[in-house]
């Protein structure tokens, strides 16, 4: 920072309002801010005896240059401000997080007017009401308005000469009753009008008006015996009753009320919005901001009231705010309530800024887990040279003990996370002995030939517990199934961690540290634990009815009930013969206690 220089553009700085910009050395913009006086607040960043915070420290310590534009009120400094920071996004102002494209409902300028869901707001004298941030709102109203209106969903041009001419014919709208067939002349003008003009009022939140008339309509027709008639305006009216309850009604005598709150963290803010027409809230959105100068709660929520009722072209009669805020650029009537229904709708919109923060903050912790897990995905990907992110993993695991009870098992691995629901075991069928090779050969033909009967989805990678053998063994099977090349695999050995891949006769070693290698084993040792459980289990049962099995006049529905209800042999010869006559009955307790417990 060059001291004289800024020194000597401050002096120049007029007492007026504008906006001021901080540029760089390198000419990067740092900072766009307003002001009621340009030379006041530009000079009180430089005030060394003001406390400042390490950003706005950093800040002042990059300004090589100062730029400002003078502007006529504080409310164009406002918007000059706002236009400044979305097209430059400077590094230290707040940054909103809310970049959308809203849906809008349209009522057609025109003849005969058409009433449409666009995201194209043109400046042709239609009437756009919106912008909605929900496109299945959007969608219920319209579904409201159909059900409500027979409306015509062509484009042709309607004038009253055309029509005369004979030009158009009814379509397929008219012969479902959804068109009253005004292409033909079926419908008036001023029965079309009556209805667009409701329309009308049920988007501009005025449903009373729209009911009150509709009530009176059935009262006439029934009063005429029209009854059909009556009961169309009686559907009608419940319709807009069920869609009036889903509107969150605080007091009707409020209405054209902007309602704003916000909530706060280290880096991050959430304001939350409602429109509030009749006493229902018709609208409501979220928008996040980035603080990085630790701007107070007051210029953050003026910020994005400004933004949103720009966005949302909203002209409330007053705004609602939970605490005192900069008026200058707002011409509404601004209040902060204390007691009361209007308190009773901030609260409720201060839960919902919470409760948006609050989410948001949980789908960037998600994002960055997602992101660590892809750069260790991406590293395994490297480190192997694989063609693909092994998003898909599967690991093989023998077990055996001496050649007795041969087991394997199988771990599921997706995004870096245990599929625990899809970790299969398997019982060694074909292999007699202490064959490892074979037992691996066995079971990763059996596992790929029933993902294939079931077309089901095959892994990335193949990880076998094990070191050259094994793996050639299960590249046989893959062989046998044509899918060699098309799935990656490797083997990983326990003397050394050495990583064998097909076709080299030298094995890979990876650096003990690396992120690659801790997450290879890790998988290893999974399928590892979960072969050794089930090995273990098999064992302690075989031994269990193996005992079972000398006793003489017990029968396996006997075995069975014991081997539930007990789970071991030391605690079967423990039991009285009480409980076990409770179990197997009188006959089967006296053989089973007779044999643990002979009379000598």
């Amino acid at each position: 920072m060059n001291e004289v220089l800024i020194k000597t553009i401050i002096a120049g700085i007029p007492e007026k309002p504008g906006i001021y910009q901080f540029f760089s050395r390198d000419r990067e913009l740092l900072y766009v801010g307003k002001a009621k006086n340009l030379k006041k607040r530009v000079a009180s960043y430089f005030n060394r005896t003001t406390s400042q915070s390490r950003k706005l420290q950093m800040l002042v310590h990059k300004i090589a240059d100062i730029i400002y534009i003078i502007v006529d009120t504080e409310s164009d400094a406002l918007l000059l401000e706002n236009n400044l920071i979305k097209k430059h996004q400077p590094r230290y102002n707040v940054m909103l997080k809310d970049d959308k494209t809203f849906p809008w409902i349209c009522v057609k300028n025109e003849r005969f007017p058409r009433v449409f869901a666009t995201r194209r707001f043109e400046k042709d004298d239609s009437m756009y009401f919106g912008p909605y941030t929900s496109m299945v709102m959007v969608k219920t109203i319209m579904d409201l308005i159909r059900k409500l209106y027979p409306l015509r969903t062509c484009s042709y041009n309607l004038s009253e000469e055309n029509i005369n001419k004979g030009k158009f014919r009814v379509c397929l709208e008219y012969h479902l009753n959804n068109c009253k067939g005004p292409c033909e002349k079926l419908q008036s003008v001023e029965e079309y009008n009556a209805g667009i003009k409701q329309i009308r009022d049920i988007l501009g939140g005025n449903l009373t008006a729209v009911m009150h008339h509709l009530t009176r309509a059935m009262k006439i027709y029934a009063s005429e015996y029209r009854f059909e008639e009556a009961e169309i305006m009686k559907q009608k009216i419940n319709l807009l009753k069920r869609y009036q309850s889903r509107s969150t009604v605080v007091n009707t005598r409020i209405t054209n009320v902007d309602v704003f709150t916000i909530a706060l963290n280290d880096k991050y803010a959430a304001v939350n919005y409602f429109k509030v027409i009749n006493g229902a809230i018709i609208q409501s959105h979220n928008v996040e901001l980035v603080h990085k100068l630790d701007e107070s709660r007051e210029d953050l929520l003026a910020l994005a009231i400004t933004e949103i009722i720009h966005k949302f072209n909203s002209n409330p009669k007053e705004i609602i705010v939970p605490f005192q805020i900069d008026r200058s650029f707002i011409k509404t009537k601004v209040t902060v309530p204390k007691t009361g229904d209007k308190k009773k709708l901030l609260e409720l919109s201060s839960r919902n800024s919470k409760a948006y923060l609050s989410d948001r903050q949980n789908i960037r912790r998600s994002q960055d887990r997602k992101s660590t897990v892809t750069r260790v995905l991406q590293k395994v990907q490297e480190d192997l040279r694989l063609i693909s992110l092994p998003g898909y993993i599967e690991c093989f695991d023998n077990s055996n003990i001496q050649g007795a009870q041969p087991v394997a098992s199988c771990v599921v691995f997706k995004d870096g996370k245990p599929v625990r629901s899809e970790y299969r075991h398997f019982n060694v069928k074909t292999v007699i002995g202490p064959d490892d090779y074979a037992s691996m050969q066995e079971i990763v033909l059996r596992r790929y030939k029933r993902l294939l009967d079931e077309k089901k989805t095959l892994p990335d990678l193949i990880i076998i517990d094990g070191g050259k053998g094994q793996l050639n063994a299960a590249l046989e099977s893959l062989e046998s199934l044509k899918l060699k090349g098309k799935i990656s695999i490797i083997a990983i050995a326990k003397k050394l961690e050495e990583i064998y891949v097909p076709h080299d006769p030298f094995p890979v070693y990876l650096d003990k540290n690396s992120t690659s290698l801790k997450f290879i084993q890790r998988i290893r040792n999974e399928a590892h634990r979960f072969g050794i459980a089930f090995h273990r289990h098999k064992r302690s049962t075989a031994m269990l009815q193996s005992q079972l099995d000398q006793i003489k006049g017990v029968g396996q529905k006997t075995k069975a009930k014991l081997l539930m209800y007990f789970g071991d042999i030391e605690s079967i010869k423990g039991s009285e013969k009480s409980v076990l006559e409770d179990i197997v009955g009188r006959k089967q307790a006296g053989i089973v206690h007779e044999y643990f417990h002979p009379q000598i």
